[in-house]
């Protein structure tokens, strides 16, 4: 989802910016942000350029905006953006129709990511504005969630966890055990996977900064007063590059993979690639190519085996051999 599409996260960024007595925003720093706070909503890297930036100020600063003042403040020949009166916000003025009606767009949308931490803030922004949201009977579009997941209530206080480096006291119930166990976590990075949500920190036990804890299976926490180890050393941007899904296997190493689908299924792997490195080519009309550079792990496995007879797996030996053991134990299940 292209939440970068909707402006009034943009504006509020913006807004909170130039009204900064403390800090100087110069233009790059504006795209900064508004990056920033989109990647903390969604997830994923978003690339709000510096025309839509100027764009939006522009926005701001006419009459069908706000009527902004900005101040004429620069430091050599860059300038900085600060409004003339910073007690001024946008957020205590009223809305006209043009942003009213983009704010009730942005919140159909998001209005169906209910529970979801990060657009908390959106809630707290319309009652701010005294704006009445009125959902629509009939959505016209959604979005793959699920809002009965076990363990989602968790999710809000996991979140403020990590933004609020809180070292947390899990109570862990994992499916092979009988009984739920505890787990000292410095929490790092909540990532969603497959509509299951999972969260990823140092196990102050083992030292193993790449935990994996499915919060389905968390039956509650609470904070530890042991002090939080901010300084972890793992890019969580680019942690899962190498794999498809989350998990990492600890002796894993990236593998050159070729695969072969047939039919009308290669015509959708074009059009939805299996993972960031795949480079493919159809070899004859009913046969696509796949090559892929990742680290093999069970999650790639079982997107291999949902394909079923429309895939082959040409290389290496190694996966060849997994696969295929599989489809024989799937087999003798029907013998």
């Amino acid at each position: 989802m292209a939440i970068a599409k909707f402006p009034l996260i943009r504006y509020k960024v913006l807004d909170r910016c130039f009204r900064s007595t403390y800090k100087k925003y110069f233009i790059e720093d504006l795209i900064e942000e508004c990056n920033k706070v989109l990647y903390e909503m969604t997830g994923t890297p978003e690339n709000i350029k510096l025309r839509q930036i100027r764009s939006d100020i522009a926005f701001m600063i006419s009459p069908e905006g706000w009527n902004i003042e900005l101040a004429e403040l620069f430091e050599g020949k860059k300038r900085i953006y600060r409004y003339e009166d910073t007690s001024f916000s946008i957020m205590n003025l009223p809305l006209n129709d043009k942003v009213v009606e983009a704010f009730r767009a942005a919140t159909d949308v998001l209005s169906q990511f209910d529970g979801m931490p990060q657009f908390d803030w959106l809630r707290e922004s319309l009652l701010e504005m005294n704006m009445e949201v009125e959902g629509s009977s009939t959505p016209s579009i959604s979005f793959e969630s699920n809002r009965f997941l076990k363990g989602i209530e968790h999710l809000s206080g996991l979140y403020q966890a990590i933004k609020n480096k809180t070292v947390l006291n899990i109570q862990y119930q994992d499916f092979n055990a009988s009984e739920p166990y505890d787990i000292v976590l410095h929490p790092y990075y909540l990532k969603q996977y497959n509509n299951r949500w999972f969260l990823f920190g140092l196990n102050e036990k083992y030292n193993v900064e790449n935990w994996n804890m499915a919060i389905d299976r968390i039956v509650g926490f609470e904070a530890s007063p042991i002090s939080y180890k901010e300084n972890c050393s793992i890019d969580w941007e680019d942690y899962f590059d190498e794999i498809i899904g989350v998990t990492k296997p600890l002796d894993g190493k990236l593998e050159n993979i070729v695969l072969h689908f047939y039919g009308n299924t290669g015509k959708y792997i074009v059009s939805k690639p299996l993972h960031g490195s795949q480079k493919d080519k159809w070899i004859d009309e009913n046969t696509l190519e796949v090559r892929l550079e990742l680290i093999p792990n069970f999650e790639f496995e079982r997107t291999i085996l949902s394909y079923g007879d429309n895939v082959q797996v040409i290389a290496p030996e190694s996966i060849i051999s997994t696969i295929k053991e599989k489809l024989q134990k799937a087999v003798s299940l029907y013998q």
